[in-house]
């Protein structure tokens, strides 16, 4: 029996001709869909087509004060920049 909030990764091959530049086609993507409330873009992670249990993260998304987490890209070398908590619908009974 599921509880309705059972988390899934969609798997979207892309084409890119590197590491960089695949992960700058995820946060893009990521991004663009960050409107829906179900996606976790912070979760966000490429990897090739024939390691793919080798996942490179795409965003830092750091734990900071407040519960907060960091929105720029992985291993970035300046201080993390916190985002506002999303607020998740709940489900009504």
């Amino acid at each position: 029996m599921t509880s309705g909030n059972d988390r899934y990764v969609i798997h979207l091959p892309v084409t890119a001709p590197d590491l960089p530049r695949a992960r700058i086609l995820a946060r893009t993507a990521a991004r663009a869909l960050g409107f829906l409330t179900q996606l976790d873009p912070g979760e966000t992670t490429v990897s090739r087509e024939d390691t793919q249990g080798v996942h490179h993260r795409v965003f830092c998304d750091r734990l900071l004060d407040g519960g907060r987490r960091c929105v720029l890209r992985a291993e970035h070398l300046t201080p993390c920049t916190a985002r506002p908590l999303r607020q998740r619908p709940t489900a009504t009974g």
